[in-house]
């Protein structure tokens, strides 16, 4: 392949020039040491020892979080554990009803309902002593009056009508 050189642009380099220029090129790239692009890098360029163990690089732990990011982090996790929790109890129900009989039925709902039946017995005997503790006396002192000139006005709306009541003397 003919290419021609940068420095005589006037002839094409024979196969032996453009062979030997391929190679300088290519050796180039991996001798020459790159140049300094950012100043907040570095590579530790000592060798690796062949066998054995290395001594440890202190990496001091610089980092900071937050208060409210670790209370987070924390309410999450418990928050995960407590709806694990649930999930459970939920399934335990859930197979339990799966596998409903009659006998499973009564056995729950039997206890159940005579707890209600002595709730309403109790309440019954409670409503029936205050009503026969309870005595009113109406006393009045003066004539009663009573007119029955009650009006009754009714207007009817559609929906919900409105009642006037009118009591004339």
């Amino acid at each position: 392949m003919s290419t021609e050189n940068p420095a005589d642009s006037r002839r094409p380099l024979s196969e032996s020039e453009a062979e030997a220029e391929a190679r300088r090129i290519i050796e180039g790239l991996w001798t020459s040491e790159p140049a300094a692009t950012s100043p907040t890098s570095y590579v530790d360029r000592t060798p690796v020892p062949a066998y054995g163990t290395t001594p440890p690089v202190v990496q001091p732990d610089n980092r900071v979080v937050p208060p409210w990011a670790a209370g987070v982090a924390v309410a999450s996790i418990g928050a995960g554990a407590g709806i694990t929790g649930v999930g459970c109890g939920v399934w335990l129900v859930l197979q339990g009803l799966a596998s409903v009989t009659l006998t499973s039925v009564l056995f729950v709902t039997l206890p159940i309902a005579a707890v209600a039946a002595m709730v309403v017995a109790v309440g019954s005997v409670v409503r029936s002593v205050k009503a026969a503790n309870v005595t009113t006396h109406h006393h009045y002192s003066g004539p009663v009056h009573q007119e029955n000139n009650t009006q009754v006005e009714n207007h009817g709306k559609w929906f919900g009508g409105r009642s006037t009541t009118n009591v004339s003397n």
